[in-house]
């Protein structure tokens, strides 16, 4: 049990800004090992950004509530998600050979085409929110179960930035570059769990849906870069969590 969550305090250190216990153990294969609890984090993140907007909500409209706890979010996680997807936007839209892309999403600046992604899935953020008839009940699907399918990418994909330049520098290296059978099935059920919050029309639309975007961002990042990188795992814990609360829209609309 201790080294369970001593693994889950690793994962929400790696993950956001909250401050963990100073007994944490570090170690290589510890933080391997840690990304079964993406979900996990997700959980808690989600808890908290969805309190803020329930507090908020007491004194602001929707609309300014959600814009307050989307900064809460932001805070919590230090931009670290936001900060993948304009990295891999950037590598993608400007380079033309694998080696290139990854020298691009490793280079701090932020560029046009990762500007241009990071305010889209902002604003995509806040519309949806704005407009969704459960707030609280779409922060609490969509932080845990973006970050399952994210995470899941490590499992039957490879790790590539050593491979093309060398690096084991780069500021998005990921939390884990191997995952098992067993890591994998803990972090799918803990996204799967928000299933119960959800009607099974709903529970149906949402496996679909992230089912075809993964299948398709898996090729985009084989036929990209061969493999995957921290940023891509932020790049696609971003757009499955538009794409949850797009989805949970369309539905119940």
């Amino acid at each position: 049990m201790n080294k369970q969550i001593n693994l889950f305090l690793l994962a929400l250190s790696f993950f956001s800004r909250l401050p963990v216990s100073g007994w944490v153990q570090y170690s290589s294969d510890n933080l391997n090992q840690a990304n079964r609890y993406f979900g996990m984090v997700g959980w808690l993140l989600g808890a908290i950004v969805a309190a803020a907007f329930w507090l908020l909500l007491q004194y602001f409209s929707q609309a300014i509530s959600v814009f307050l706890a989307m900064i809460v979010s932001l805070l919590l996680t230090g931009v670290f998600h936001e900060d993948g997807l304009a990295d891999m936007a950037d590598g993608f839209g400007g380079g033309f050979d694998p080696s290139r892309k990854l020298e691009i999403m490793k280079d701090s600046r932020l560029g046009t085409y990762g500007s241009a992604a990071l305010m889209m899935a902002l604003l995509g953020k806040f519309l949806f929110l704005s407009e969704s008839g459960n707030v609280l009940l779409a922060i609490l699907v969509a932080y845990p179960l973006s970050r399952a399918v994210a995470g899941s990418f490590i499992f039957d994909m490879d790790y590539v930035r050593e491979s093309v330049n060398g690096s084991e520098q780069s500021k998005s290296k990921p939390l884990a570059s191997q995952q098992t059978s067993t890591e994998l099935m803990i972090l799918l059920l803990s996204g799967a769990a928000t299933f119960m919050l959800l009607p099974l029309n709903t529970v149906f639309w949402l496996l679909a849906v992230l089912s075809v975007f993964r299948v398709a961002f898996k090729r985009l990042l084989l036929k990209q870069i061969g493999g995957f990188t921290g940023d891509c795992l932020g790049g696609a814990q971003q757009l499955s969590e538009l794409l949850i609360y797009a989805t949970l829209l369309a539905v119940t609309s």
